[in-house]
């Protein structure tokens, strides 16, 4: 059976790769991940095929891995964080399509996860994961899926809160978070969670430094349980302590 792993390499840290993933790149003729990516592999992938290319080519990158597996070889897409969270699952899936391939996706540590895990415990109840991106997703799309979420008290989480072109869409997405929540409610942002260049900062609604995050942070607003304590950034998960 051709043989394809779609693998989540984790927030990049060693660490935090799993056993699994290692052992399925060990397994692998071919390599294809997003150019960038690669480093957090460099060393298991020595004296391997290796295929890379850019930003947008996402497509490309999904169709060389298929056509590499029907050819009889080994191979693994890899992906930052989960590749069923914003990854490559997905897309394998849907160009695989009734061709004769065995896929196993291997999870990984999600950016959500590897963020929470440095500020204490704020996903401890239901979360909402939103990507400002609208590179794929129409903004007004996005900006309901805030109010729809707000509206209902969900922890948010937002992927790709701010870039250069993209400078004020977390502010826009506070705005309407501030319809619904109190402006002390607590918030935070990780940048480089798990890896270096790690920064961390808590604040809360009413004085979020916007300026500070990037597409390497990852922005966390808590729900009415939501507080602060010392250093530390907790959600209730509703036992009676």
């Amino acid at each position: 059976m051709n043989k394809l792993y779609v693998i989540g390499l984790g927030p990049g840290g060693r660490d935090y790769l799993t056993l699994r993933a290692i052992e399925a790149i060990k397994e692998s003729d071919l390599i294809v991940s997003y150019t960038k990516y690669l480093k957090y592999a460099k060393d298991l992938v020595e004296g391997k095929e290796v295929f890379t290319s850019g930003m947008k080519e996402e497509i490309k990158r999904c169709e060389y891995a298929i056509e590499g597996a029907l050819k009889g070889k080994t191979v693994s897409i890899l992906s930052t964080g989960d590749s069923g969270l914003y990854g490559m699952a997905g897309p394998i899936f849907e160009l695989s399509q009734g061709k004769n391939i065995d896929i196993e996706v291997i999870p990984g540590v999600s950016a959500i996860f590897a963020a929470a895990s440095r500020l204490g415990a704020p996903l401890m109840h239901d979360v909402a994961i939103i990507s400002l991106s609208d590179l794929l997703t129409p903004l007004d799309l996005i900006m309901e899926r805030v109010d729809l979420a707000s509206k209902a008290d969900f922890v948010l989480g937002f992927y790709n809160p701010r870039s250069k072109t993209r400078e004020d869409y977390l502010e826009k997405a506070f705005d309407i978070i501030k319809k619904y929540k109190d402006p002390k409610t607590p918030c935070a942002y990780v940048k480089n969670a798990l890896r270096e260049g790690e920064k961390i900062k808590i604040a809360s609604l009413d004085d979020f430094p916007f300026d500070e995050v990037d597409m390497n942070t990852i922005v966390i607003v808590g729900n009415k349980s939501s507080y602060t304590n010392l250093d530390k950034f907790i959600t209730k998960r509703g036992y009676e302590i």
